[in-house]
């Protein structure tokens, strides 16, 4: 008979989750974990095979909590806006997070159509908000990828700590960006 957990999969996640917040992945190890729970590593492994599935969990919980915050950006208006503000915030209020999900090398190397998809499950209602600016399907698809693009790099600079911007002046710089943009899509002038 197998020994009694000591902790649920769900203790044991969390707490993987808050050695990643506080110290990145690198530092999520077995012996971490367990002083994190006031244990010896042993209970982990009751519930967990090894620490590769420990550390898969830990990143489908982080994409749980980064999706929350989509989720509220997408009741804003515009949408597009809403993701861009809250893709920004998560990386500013859980940087390690955010390093995790969004800046660490990938296997493949997808081309920027094929990525957008991926990160966002919600990407054709978000880009349906930006072709309700009377934008065909290609130029909305187009002007997206630039607004996505200066939304990620906003939020690595944010999560790296390499500049340090409010709220406002965040909005205000994606504003400022879209306008830009929409003009010269509808002047007809190529992305």
């Amino acid at each position: 008979m197998p020994p009694k957990a000591k902790f649920t999969k769900e203790q044991i996640v969390n707490a993987a989750l808050d050695i990643v917040r506080e110290n990145g992945m690198d530092e999520l190890t077995a012996r971490a974990l367990g002083k994190k729970l006031g244990s010896s590593a042993c209970p982990i492994f009751t519930v967990f095979d090894n620490m590769e599935e420990v550390m898969r969990e830990t990143v489908k919980a982080a994409s749980r909590l980064y999706d929350g915050y989509i989720a509220q950006g997408l009741q804003d208006n515009p949408a597009f806006k809403g993701v861009g503000m809250k893709y920004i915030a998560f990386a500013i209020q859980e940087p390690k997070l955010f390093q995790l999900l969004f800046m660490t090398e990938k296997k493949q190397n997808p081309t920027i159509e094929n990525v957008l998809p991926v990160i966002d499950a919600n990407y054709p209602f978000i880009l349906s908000s930006v072709k309700a600016y009377g934008l065909s399907d290609s130029n909305a698809e187009k002007l997206y990828k630039h607004l996505w693009i200066y939304s990620h790099g906003i939020a690595v600079l944010c999560a790296t700590r390499l500049c340090s911007l409010t709220m406002e002046e965040i909005g205000n710089m994606l504003t400022e960006i879209f306008i830009a943009l929409l003009k010269e899509v509808k002047a007809g002038e190529k992305l």
